[in-house]
């Protein structure tokens, strides 16, 4: 772990009483080398990240915290190039997602769009027993619906339509877990707007070694270039 003055640490464990059980939030501990409360330069509420290499695997890309970096840096590119035409565009960088999708409801409300799009991730089932369609390779996921929305279905044939006239692959999310996106908050505002989500297919959630594929992610840039780069026809 390295915390945000630059201290490192290392994630302890205090020997559980039942191994077969996981470690409980209570028996964790970082170890930062102090011997005494006094001498010890990290406070509570102190912010820590994961601190591990990049990996490139192939065409695979390993990294902490690609959930939600990967989809910033899909925006980011969008923003380098798009044309939007007659379109008004407002890209919106949020946080606390995973704690309550709370920073897009103070933006949401703020813009009050006329359609939303969210850019995230999310789980594959290409992996040993799992029962997803979405894999990696296989292009950018139009989401169907997860654990907190449906999405807008003339949207969603928007969004397809729209993929297959640039010729972009794609597959089509449906994901049931108690899970959600920004998508929830955008879609709930006010009186209620049109909303989307395009997700990254990715291994490894929520770890410290999240796998993407950067044709993916590629193709998801391209397909957020098409939608936004022609007149907006939801129908």
């Amino acid at each position: 772990m390295r915390f945000l003055n630059g201290v490192q640490g290392i994630i302890g464990a205090d020997v559980p009483e039942d191994p077969a059980k996981a470690f409980t939030i209570d028996q964790l501990f970082v170890d930062v080398g102090a011997s005494s409360p006094t001498d010890c330069p990290i406070s509570v509420g102190d912010p820590a990240v994961f601190e591990r290499p990049v990996m490139e695997l192939g065409s695979r890309f390993v990294s902490k915290a690609l959930d939600d970096r990967i989809s910033c840096a899909v925006l980011i590119e969008v923003l380098r190039s798009v044309n939007p035409g007659n379109n008004e565009l407002v890209f919106v960088f949020s946080t606390q997602e995973e704690v309550g999708i709370r920073g897009v409801i103070s933006a949401a409300y703020s813009v009050d769009p006329d359609l939303g799009i969210a850019i995230d991730v999310t789980s594959v089932g290409d992996t040993p027993k799992a029962k997803m369609e979405v894999a990696l390779g296989k292009g950018p996921a139009i989401k169907i619906r997860d654990g907190g929305m449906i999405a807008d279905p003339a949207v969603v044939r928007w969004m397809r339509r729209s993929a297959e006239a640039a010729g972009i692959p794609y597959q089509l999310e449906i994901l049931d877990v108690l899970a959600t996106t920004d998508a929830r908050a955008i879609q709930v505002t006010r009186a209620g707007v049109p909303t989307g989500c395009i997700s990254i297919p990715t291994r490894y959630i929520h770890s410290p070694a999240e796998m993407v594929d950067l044709n993916d992610v590629e193709k998801v840039k391209n397909l957020v270039l098409a939608l936004l780069s022609q007149p907006i026809e939801i129908k």
